[in-house]
């Protein structure tokens, strides 16, 4: 009902207001009539006012009413009352929302308006004249303002709010903002004039009314995460300034009091008690314990030192990251028979402290007890390891030196050694089971290996899968029993022409001893060289010696090689030498000495041709002659006839008498043989032959034949043969000189025409014309 009364008022107030501008349009339109006619009685130098013009228009927003709400009157100086002047409306809304009668020029909103969707209209107005439609004044802009009345409720730009505070924050500590809006017109009256309050939080919180801002109402002792960590606060916005009539908003926020570190960790119990094994190794947990905390993340971390007690350089303790519990490990070797428990007072504390809330009690403690368990343990050697020297000569059975263990239980358990013999492959050392010397089993050498390591094992007797091993290193002391020697292989020449004392070589000397004071070789002639020497030996007195000439000219010719006994000594005791042979070559040299010619016997060590070079010229001279030897070995063999060419068997494959051992003789032949006795002296058997006719037999039949005769003739020869069998045909004048023809006819033949044709064909003739007695 207020609403209704109220926009009637506003709507008199407007109507009112228009009246009021109408009139003053209209007076102010009369007089500029009457100027405008005193003006048109003078020469029309200005410009004529218009008759009617306007600004703007008010009108309420949300209208209620079921007619036409009235926005006002548009009135022409033009509109006598005769009818023929039209009033024309363009603009925003014109015709939809706004309609203008066009006689009388009222104005009328169609529909009700929100001001929060618009909060004004733009319009255009004019009059023309009905007949003509010819405009009678200017088109005229105006404006029709909606006024603006509270029918909006405040919004929150959030419909739950999230925020955090500290716990034990100071009283009035800032925790959120919250903001609301009103649609309303803020610049018309309180309608969007907002104000802020609490409806639920108290006594927690409090809100500015004027911000939003939402604040702390209680001290630090109260806002307790620990005691309550989240609260639900409700705030509202009222317009109207918060008076009454006003509309009212609402939104939640929740609070979370976020933790500080306010609370020191504290031990679950006050003494803890553990037991380890005293085989424990470094590392091995003995056990965990644990402390609480009653803040949360990085608050509660916290870390465990170890602050007194026995156990202090035994034991460690660490913090397990994932559970904050305290984990005690084992820190040095723990032995039961020395000392069988441990007592450490453990402190715990927080990793992250809060000066704010340190105290004395930040910290705590608790007293660890740990029993050490006693087990079966293997020898224990009274070193980690031997070092013994021994002479390289010393005899087989000398003591090297001896190692000790004993079992650390209380048992005390009788020990055995051996030597492990993995480590010990050639068997040189031994150990004396019972007391531990190691002894030699064979002689050393120590040029040959100046360091032996080896491990020695101790067995408990009473228990043999205990057992420890021990390193043993052994250094092989050196002796001067090498002779010193040539460092290299030296090959010197001497020129002809030279001069008595001309130096033509340096030497110097290796010894595979190693004394402790260094080498020091002393070098000479030997005494079987001194006499009518070429040469003699200067020693230099830094382990080298100079070879000199005695002589000023020498002659290849005469002697092309000299060799130089060269006797060099040691230093150390017992003194060794040895004589080293030296090589002279007398060579042709040019006028610097540089030799150019040494006789055959010194070309192989001449400086100009190397010894791969002399290999590589006797291998070229060895291939060479092979080939040699191969060519002509080939050549030999083309000459020589096919071994069944012969006199002997001029005639097909003869019958060896010799049987073959790769094929069996049968009683009967696929084709037995035909055997044909010729008168000859020599009593020669014939082989055997197939009779085939010149005329119709087939001759590859008759070959195939004759392959398979052989290949099952048991007194055929044991190599391949060929025989050749051609038929000449009837045509040919000498016809077929085959056997084979001889063979297929028992008739009597003249073979004196074979005489014609020279002298290799008349020992045929011979032996085929003779008659039968001639052989007998």
């Amino acid at each position: 009902m207020r609403t209704i009364s109220l926009g009637i008022v506003w709507l008199c107030l407007g109507l009112s207001l228009d009246a009021l501008s109408l009139n003053g349009r209209r007076r102010e339109t009369v007089d500029g009539e009457k100027t405008g006619a005193a003006i048109r009685g003078e020469k029309l130098l200005k410009r004529v006012r218009r008759g009617w013009m306007w600004n703007q228009f008010f009108l309420q927003e949300e209208y209620t009413g079921s007619d036409y709400q009235y926005i006002g009157k548009l009135q022409s100086d033009q509109d006598n009352g005769s009818g023929l002047v039209k009033y024309v409306l363009s603009g925003e809304g014109a015709g939809t929302l706004f309609v203008l009668d066009e006689n009388n020029g009222d104005l009328h909103a169609t529909r009700r308006l929100d001001r929060e969707e618009k909060a004004f209209y733009i319009l255009k107005a004019t009059v023309v004249n009905k007949r003509t439609g010819q405009k009678l004044e200017p088109e005229t802009e105006f404006t029709v303002k909606l006024h603006d009345i509270n029918d909006n409720e405040p919004q929150f730009s959030r419909e739950v709010y999230t925020g955090s505070v500290p716990e034990r924050s100071d009283f009035g500590t800032s925790v959120i903002q919250v903001t609301a809006t009103d649609a309303d017109d803020s610049m018309y009256g309180n309608s969007a004039k907002l104000v802020y309050s609490i409806s639920q939080g108290h006594p927690y919180f409090s809100v500015d009314p004027n911000t939003g801002v939402i604040r702390t109402a209680l001290g630090p002792d109260d806002m307790d995460r620990e005691q309550r960590e989240h609260y639900q606060v409700v705030i509202e916005a009222k317009d109207m300034a918060g008076h009454r009539g006003g509309l009212t908003g609402s939104t939640t926020i929740n609070i979370t009091l976020t933790d500080v570190n306010d609370n020191p960790p504290r031990f679950t119990q006050s003494i803890y008690q553990f037991r380890v094994p005293e085989s424990s190794v470094f590392g091995t947990p003995v056990g965990r314990i644990l402390a609480t905390d009653r803040d949360i993340g990085r608050n509660a971390e916290m870390y465990f030192t170890i602050v007194s007690g026995d156990g202090m350089d035994m034991f460690d303790i660490s913090t397990d990251k994932d559970t904050q519990e305290g984990v005690i490990t084992v820190s040095k070797p723990l032995d039961f028979e020395k000392k069988p428990s441990y007592t450490v007072e453990i402190q715990v504390q927080n990793t992250h402290v809060d000066p704010r809330f340190m105290s004395a009690g930040s910290k705590d403690m608790a007293t660890v007890r740990i029993a050490v368990d006693d087990v079966d343990e293997p020898p224990l050697f009274d070193k980690a390891s031997y070092l013994m020297e021994v002479k390289e000569d010393a005899a087989v059975g000398v003591a090297v030196g001896s190692v000790s263990a004993m079992d650390p239980d209380a048992a005390r358990s009788m020990v055995k050694y051996s030597i492990d013999r993995r480590t010990d492959m050639d068997r040189l050392f031994n150990v004396h089971p019972g007391n531990g010397s190691v002894f030699l089993l064979r002689s050393l050498d120590r040029e040959e290996t100046a360091w032996h390591n080896i491990s020695v094992i101790a067995t408990e007797f009473n228990n043999p899968r205990q057992s420890s091993h021990v390193p043993v290193y052994i250094r092989l002391l050196d002796i001067n029993d090498n002779a010193p020697t040539f460092a290299t292989t030296y090959e010197t020449y001497v020129c002809e022409r030279t001069k008595a004392g001309q130096r033509i070589q340096t030497v110097s000397a290796v010894d595979a001893d190693e004394p402790s004071m260094g080498h020091k070789f002393f070098f000479s002639l030997a005494s079987e060289g001194t006499h009518r020497s070429n040469f003699t030996v200067r020693d230099n007195g830094d382990n080298t010696a100079g070879i000199l000439t005695r002589r000023a000219s020498y002659s290849r010719l005469h002697q092309s090689i000299y060799l130089v006994p060269v006797v060099i000594t040691d230093g150390d005791y017992p003194m060794q030498s040895s004589t080293g042979t030296l090589t002279v070559r007398v060579c042709t040299c040019d006028r610097e000495g540089n030799m150019e010619l040494c006789n055959a016997e010194a070309l192989s060590s001449s400086p100009g041709l190397s010894t791969g070079a002399l290999i590589a010229i006797l291998l070229c001279a060895i291939i060479l002659l092979m080939i040699v030897v191969l060519f002509t070995a080939l050549k030999r063999q083309r000459k020589k006839e096919p071994l069944i060419i012969s006199k002997e068997d001029v005639r097909d494959n003869v019958e060896s008498a010799k049987q073959r051992r790769d094929i069996i003789p049968s009683d009967t032949l696929l084709y037995p043989p035909r055997r044909r006795l010729h008168p000859a002296a020599s009593g020669l058997v014939m082989p055997p032959v197939s009779v085939v006719s010149r005329d119709n037999g087939d001759v590859r039949e008759f070959i195939n034949q004759r392959v398979l005769e052989n290949d099952c003739n048991p007194t055929a020869p044991p190599y391949d043969s060929l025989a050749t069998y051609a038929y000449e045909g009837a045509g040919s004048v000498a016809e077929s000189l085959s056997s084979l023809g001889s063979a297929s006819s028992e008739a009597e033949q003249d073979y004196h025409y074979l005489s014609d044709w020279g002298p290799r064909f008349r020992k045929l003739a011979d032996l085929y014309g003779a008659e039968d007695g001639d052989f007998s």
